[in-house]
C-alpha cells in the first residue's frame, strides 16, 4: 500500500520552498505522463509541467485551491494542455494559409512576369514586321475588324490581307514559341 503524502498549500503560498519541492519531485513525473498522453510529445509534455509549476510558484499568493492541490495540478495540467492542442491547431491553420497565401503570390508575381515578358515579345514581333502587315495585324486583332473591313479600309484585295495576316502570324509563332498555348 503506497504511502499517501500531503501537501500544504498554505505553506507553500506562505514562500515554503521545501514543501515547494516536495511537491515538485512527487508529481513532476506523474503529471508529465499525464500531459503527454494529451499531446503526445514528452518534451512538449515537459514543458507544459515545468511551465505549471513556475507559475504555481510565481502565483501561489494569489491562487485559492478548494481542492487538493494534486486535484488542482492535474486540472491545471489538462487545462494548459488543451491550450497547447488549440494553439497547435490555430499555427497548423495559420501556416497552411500562409502556404497558400505564399503559392497564390508566387503564381501572380510569375503571371505578371510573364505577362511582362509575353508583351514585350509581342511588341518586339510588332516593330520587326512590314508596316503593312504590322497594320493589318493590328486591325484584326487588336481592333477586331474582320479581314473584309480592312481590305476595303485600306484598299486591298481580302487576299493581301489573309497573306499578310499569315506572315505576321507565322513571325509570331517563332517568336512565341517557348510559350505553350499561346495562339495568335
Amino acid at each position: 500500500m503506497g504511502l499517501l503524502i500531503s501537501f500544504s498549500h498554505n505553506k507553500i503560498q506562505q514562500g515554503d520552498i521545501k514543501e515547494f519541492e516536495k511537491l515538485f519531485r512527487k508529481m513532476y513525473a506523474e503529471l508529465c505522463h499525464f500531459a503527454n498522453k494529451f499531446v503526445k510529445d514528452m518534451d512538449v509534455a515537459e514543458e507544459v509541467v515545468q511551465d505549471l509549476f513556475y507559475n504555481y510558484w510565481k502565483n501561489r499568493e494569489r491562487i485559492e485551491i478548494k481542492s487538493s492541490i494534486k486535484s488542482y495540478l492535474y486540472q491545471a495540467t489538462k487545462n494548459r494542455c488543451l491550450k497547447v492542442i488549440e494553439h497547435n491547431v490555430v499555427k497548423g491553420r495559420y501556416n497552411r494559409e500562409m502556404k497558400i497565401q505564399y503559392a497564390q503570390a508566387e503564381q501572380q508575381v510569375g503571371q505578371e512576369m510573364d505577362a511582362e515578358e509575353l508583351s514585350q515579345i509581342i511588341d518586339k514581333t510588332l516593330d520587326e514586321l512590314p508596316e503593312r502587315c504590322r497594320q493589318i495585324f493590328v486591325m484584326s486583332r487588336f481592333d477586331g475588324m474582320k479581314y473584309q473591313e480592312i481590305a476595303d479600309k485600306l484598299s486591298v484585295s481580302v487576299k493581301t490581307v489573309e497573306a499578310n495576316m499569315g506572315k505576321a502570324l507565322k513571325l509570331f509563332r517563332v517568336n512565341l514559341k517557348q510559350y505553350h498555348g499561346v495562339t495568335c
